[in-house]
């Protein structure tokens, strides 16, 4: 992969460290990059140099026995190259200026045209530095890795141009992502672990986490990151090590590695525009300061209509980003300032009727694609928040603003040891505010009769019921579908303060092999408020949907009371609040150790604590007094009271890996791991006294393959992964009561599968890229008694498979390369078999397909237009059904209607990007 003043990096160091003693050379003359590789094995240094001013010139001959500096001395004269830096273990290249103005002038790396895959290097490219699972950052070729590892380039970032954070993991095997919430608040699974949002792949910055806790209620990790032209690249840990590295991570870790002034130097500027009101504007400048100084700032801003359109603009906002690097021989320090300021729309589920092979289908005045229940009389509706009155404004949608400060630091301690150390400090506060179906839609005369008996013992004189719209009091209209929903107005807010501190010891040490040791303390503080606030409301069901009033009606036909309230059927149908503050304390330790050069060992530990220290808000159900009205009856709100919390959970856990190299381009692994899930604060928020959480257990084994040739890629890897003691919760919202039930059982999951990833080059102008995942997740003891009609019943979903995860996932990515790599066509295919949308395996989610079109033109050496198609064909992809209709077993669709996700409809975005 070559990239203008990106690393490239040569050979794992065959020493602790270089030493300016004499030794012997012996490189023959050859391409000057492939020189420096051979160089940098004998000299036993990492040569990270700028890969573009080296490949295509010719080395002269390197023979004799004499030191590094000088050996490097004459490789190098007369190339245009000289050392910047140079220190025990590393060296630092960079071009001459006299000599690069006398050469042909290189196109800017981000003008070229990117790559719908990552390319792993060839044996004859630079070995890469691999970050992220690892305690050093000694180059590593993907042959001598011991665990599964997708690396997502710029190049292929910009290629395949993700709508949201959530999408681009649909570039990853062994990920099952759900990201038709819109660009914040998705949900991503790692090999069939069976959690929601966030709660077991972590994101990272530059190897320290976004968020300590991605889990924590109504605030999963998307929402406080985007990604922008600030990211040079993506690595994604796939199980393994990532659990030892990161917290809250056992299914994985997805670290985003930003660009510096220093590696390179330029910028670029990017106009997108698409339909339903979509505009955004990218860009980033990087600047070398000086040899030891680097700079890089940018960000971007953007306005869209929404994905399905709510009357209302849907997102808006954008992030910045300045990042100020330093280095000086083998020291360092970094500083970077990220500042979001975005409002997105959190998309819901839709309605749907079941057909009569009982699969999902559209139902009539309504498309499942495009339209949206949301409108303006949902847009700023009168609520209570507790008992103060308020107005719910969902407009907000999920709003983020946050600030995040990193310092990051390395120091060379002699000897093949150095000191790393990080400090993160985050400022944040989220509102989140939705409008959340409930129940499943019913025609009117099946509500009516649903709440009669209410309304006849609140009003004696009742004669008949009815429903008009609250607009303009007139009837309701029964002329498209006849049917009506219940729908949540609910506001969260979560103001988050964390502080993140790691320090980290590596060092090479000798003894029957070479062995790279990392030993690291990381504490953590983070304290946050959760503020909840809903009121359930009464809709048609159709786009932008009206507000419904249900009325009692006298012999004369004049109105003597009303179920609801200008469309409201209960204020105060949640409200929670809560203070809670949680210091961890993490000790890892890790060996690397290369026995031969053919054989790797690695094994690590991470021990945890948490400490959970807060308090909940009690609370009493009030009623305001307005006799004319049911609505206001039963408003939840505070008592005075308050619930502390005080509770410490520990866990441990470690890993084992090994790997064999059988050649340059092949190389076999095995790992096996003992992880842990501890219980985050954010479970206690409404229930402080619960008994059901604990430290979970999980064990995951893999067995690997990868395989890097000039014309094919291949990394496959077999896993099994096993959760022990698992809480799962039904949260069901009740029709009946417009208030939710929550109950909880323990159990365990059980998932084997396979993941592929390949890209098959055959010829220059012609590639193909696959990512495939296929697995089998089941649940095990899995069972309970319940009561029904006074009744016990007892459930048993042993052996059922998991919620919402398909068995086969298929992503294949034909490209055509034309007009010698100026215009590049890429058809992307993914297919996703059928699932369930509970755990009773009783409402089946069909298996679809969804195809995408992805095309750059390289106009000039500066200028590329890049055109992105998703969802071609308009499929009706269902990624989950409504879990607040419960996730044990839905039975709220008896009448032949549900609620459930689908992907978003065709949507088109141009760009047209400059290069400077």
């Amino acid at each position: 992969m070559q990239l203008w003043m990106g690393f490239a990096l040569c050979a794992i160091p065959s020493t602790v460290h270089a030493r300016e003693s004499q030794r012997t050379f012996d490189v023959p003359a050859d391409d000057l990059a492939d020189a420096l590789q051979q160089f940098a094995r004998q000299a036993g240094v990492q040569i990270l140099f700028p890969y573009d001013a080296a490949k295509g010139k010719r080395s002269r001959a390197l023979k004799g026995r004499m030191t590094v500096a000088a050996a490097l001395e004459r490789l190098l004269a007369g190339q245009g190259l000289s050392m910047a830096t140079h220190d025990a273990r590393r060296i630092t290249l960079r071009a001459v200026a006299a000599r690069q103005a006398a050469k042909p002038r290189a196109t800017p790396r981000s003008a070229r045209l990117p790559s719908p895959s990552a390319d792993p290097p060839s044996p004859a490219e630079p070995l890469e530095i691999v970050v992220t699972g690892r305690a050093v950052d000694s180059p590593i070729a993907a042959s001598k890795m011991s665990y599964a590892l997708t690396s997502i380039s710029r190049e292929r970032l910009d290629f395949t141009a993700p709508p949201s954070t959530a999408s681009l993991f649909r570039q990853v095997p062994g990920f099952w992502v759900e990201s038709s919430g819109g660009e914040a608040g998705n949900n991503v699974r790692s090999r069939g672990i069976p959690t929601d949002g966030f709660s077991a792949v972590a994101f990272a910055e530059n190897g320290i986490a976004v968020q300590y806790d991605g889990a924590l209620g109504y605030l999963n990790t998307d929402q406080s990151f985007r990604i922008d032209d600030t990211i040079a690249r993506v690595e994604v840990v796939r199980g393994g090590p990532a659990s030892l590295f990161m917290p809250n991570a056992p299914g994985g870790v997805a670290n985003f590695i930003t660009r510096s002034g220093l590696d390179e130097q330029g910028g670029r500027v990017t106009l997108t525009g698409g339909d339903r009101g979509y505009a955004r504007l990218d860009g980033y400048q990087a600047l070398r300061l000086s040899d030891e100084w680097g700079l890089v700032a940018g960000g971007f801003y953007r306005r869209d209509g929404g994905r399905r359109l709510p009357g209302y603009t849907a997102d808006s906002g954008g992030q910045l980003r300045v990042a100020l690097d330093h280095r000086s021989g083998g020291n360092s320090l970094s500083l970077d300032v990220r500042h979001l300021d975005d409002r997105v729309t959190f998309y819901l589920p839709v309605p749907l009727g079941l057909g009569d092979d009982g699969l999902p289908e559209a139902i009539a005045g309504f498309d499942p694609l495009r339209d949206s229940l949301a409108g303006p009389e949902t847009l700023k509706v009168p609520l209570y928040d507790g008992l103060v009155p308020t107005v719910f404004d969902l407009s907000k949608g999920t709003h983020t603003r946050l600030t995040a400060i990193t310092l990051r630091g390395t120091l060379d301690l002699g000897g093949g040891s150095e000191w790393h150390g990080a400090l993160r400090w985050r400022d944040s506060a989220t509102t989140r505010n939705a409008l959340f179906p409930t129940g499943a839609p019913m025609t009117g005369e099946d509500y009516l009769a649903s709440i009669e008996g209410q309304m006849r013992e609140a009003f004696p004189d009742l004669e008949q019921l009815a429903l008009k719209y609250v607009s303009d009091d007139a009837a309701f209209s029964e002329s498209a579908n006849a049917l009506l929903t219940g729908a949540n107005l609910l506001a969260v807010s979560v103001p988050l303060d964390e502080v993140l501190a790691e320090t980290k010891l590596t060092s090479t040490l000798w003894g029957a092999g070479q062995h790279d040791v990392a030993l690291s303390i990381g504490v953590a503080h983070y304290a946050y408020s959760f503020d909840r606030y809903m009121g359930t409301a009464l809709l048609e069901v159709a786009d932008e949907a009206r507000l419904i009033d249900a009325v009692a009606l006298d012999v004369l036909g004049d109105v003597t009371g009303r179920y609801t309230d200008s469309g409201i059927q209960r204020y105060g149908s949640i409200f929670d609040s809560a203070r809670m503050a949680v210091d961890a304390l993490a000790v890892h330790a890790s060996d690397e150790w290369q026995i031969s050069s053919a054989a790797r060992v690695d094994f690590g530990m991470r021990w945890e604590v948490n400490r959970i220290d807060g308090e909940v808000a009690g609370q009493a159900a009030i009623d305001l007094g307005d006799p004319s009205t049911l609505a206001d009856d039963q408003l939840l709100g505070p008592d005075g009271t308050s619930i502390p919390i005080r509770r410490r959970d520990t866990g441990f856990g470690w890993s084992v890996g090994g790997n064999y190299t059988l050649s340059p381009d092949l190389g076999v692994f095995a790992r096996y791991t003992r992880s842990f899930r501890l219980p985050s604060a954010s479970n206690f928020n409404t229930a402080p006294l619960r008994t059901d959480q604990e430290t979970v257990p999980i064990t995951m084994a893999e067995l690997g393959v990868n395989y890097v040739a000039e014309s094919l890629s291949l990394s496959a890897t077999v896993f099994g992964t096993r959760f022990k003691r698992l809480p799962f919760s039904d949260f069901r919202f009740d029709t009946a009561t417009n208030a939710y039930v929550e109950r909880t059982e323990i159990a365990d999951t059980r998932t084997i599968g396979v993941e592929l990833e390949a890209l098959w080059r055959p010829t220059g102008v012609f590639d193909l890229a696959v990512q495939a995942t296929l697995q089998d997740g089941r649940y095990r003891n899995f069972a309970f008694t319940q009561i029904l009609d006074d009744a016990p019943v007892l459930c048993d979903y042993s052996g059922n498979r998991l919620i919402r995860v398909p068995r086969l996932s298929l992503r294949a990515v034909p490209r055509v390369a034309l007009l010698n790599d100026r215009l590049k066509i890429a058809l992307t295919g993914e297919y996703f078999s059928r699932r369930y949308s509970d755990i009773a395996n009783t409402q089946p989610l069909p298996a679809y397909t969804l195809i995408g079109l992805n095309i750059g033109a390289l106009l000039t050496d500066r200028i590329t237009l890049a055109a992105h198609v998703t969802n071609l064909t308009n499929a009706l992809g269902l990624t989950e059904g409504n879990p607040r209709n419960g996730s044990f077993d839905l039975d709220a669709n008896a009448g032949g209607y549900l609620y459930a996700r689908p992907e978003f409809a065709r949507a088109l975005r141009v760009e047209l990007a400059l290069a400077f």
